[in-house]
């Protein structure tokens, strides 16, 4: 299938714009981390993953876990522009008794296949999801996004070392690698140099990748390898898109004041009209 990179370029900035709008009706949302993602997200979405959103529940389709699940907000704005329910759900993120909370519940709405509160499990849970699809013969692919601060948890390294004595091919591990994660630059907590060398060590196709680029992303997938644990080291950048956002400490989780959500507006605008012209 021929690939549109101005397309998927178009999509992102939407969805980030619709990320924000998002933000300022529910007054909370990780953006930061959001924005990180959202060229994968992107990619799969709306050109990798087999999926149907008239049968989002269909036995071989494609499953997407966010195991960093702090950044639902971008994760939901490209469930809801895919077609999985309606975008004026949501306005009801976070709001009480809404499908859309701030971390994901399986099942809550079409699309979700995973819950995530605690980081550490989405790989585990996918690890499940891969090796039953296997046993049963159902020809499909599991992603796994996690982020880096996550692989703090003991339990990330526990099911890659699952993953690789399997050596499940269908599941794709992807590490949102924009060196941030709560309160501080990974670097100062625990340092994670080389890290797609340690992931291949354990045995792993582990490949780094610039990930906000769409050529770059794409030109991985077409690495991955059968018979073998893939592993993709997204580097990226936090916040990504919006120039003050990015690479910054508090827009982990920081709320955009009246000035910022203008601001962000304006820039992803004239990136609209830049794509367009």
């Amino acid at each position: 299938m021929d690939i549109n990179y101005k397309k998927l370029e178009k999509i992102a900035v939407s969805l980030r714009r619709e990320s924000i709008e998002v933000q300022r009706i529910a007054g909370s949302g990780h953006l930061g981390g959001a924005f990180s993602a959202m060229e994968i997200l992107t990619y799969l979405y709306f050109y990798k993953m087999n999926i149907d959103v008239l049968n989002p529940w269909k036995e071989d389709r494609d499953i997407f876990i966010l195991s960093k699940g702090h950044a639902s907000i971008g994760y939901y704005a490209t469930l809801a522009e895919r077609g999985f329910f309606p975008k004026e759900e949501l306005k009801t993120y976070r709001k009480i008794n809404s499908r859309l909370q701030g971390h994901s519940h399986i099942d809550s709405a079409p699309g979700i296949e995973c819950s995530t509160g605690s980081l550490g499990q989405g790989l585990s849970f996918g690890i499940g999801i891969a090796l039953g699809s296997k046993k049963k013969g159902i020809n499909k692919k599991v992603y796994v996004m996690l982020g880096d601060g996550e692989l703090q948890e003991g339990q990330v390294w526990e099911a890659l070392m699952l993953q690789s004595k399997l050596k499940l091919d269908n599941l794709i591990t992807i590490i949102d690698f924009n060196g941030i994660q709560l309160d501080d630059y990974v670097e100062n907590i625990i340092p994670m140099n080389n890290l797609s060398e340690r992931i291949k060590s354990f045995g792993f196709n582990a490949m780094d990748i610039d990930g906000n680029d769409f050529k770059d992303i794409h030109k991985a997938f077409s690495r991955l390898k059968q018979g073998e644990a893939n592993l993709i080291v997204a580097h990226t950048v936090k916040g990504k898109g919006i120039s003050f956002m990015e690479n910054s400490v508090a827009w982990h989780s920081k709320k955009a004041d009246e000035n910022e959500y203008k601001k962000a507006m304006e820039e992803l605008e004239e990136k609209e009209a830049a794509l367009n012209g």
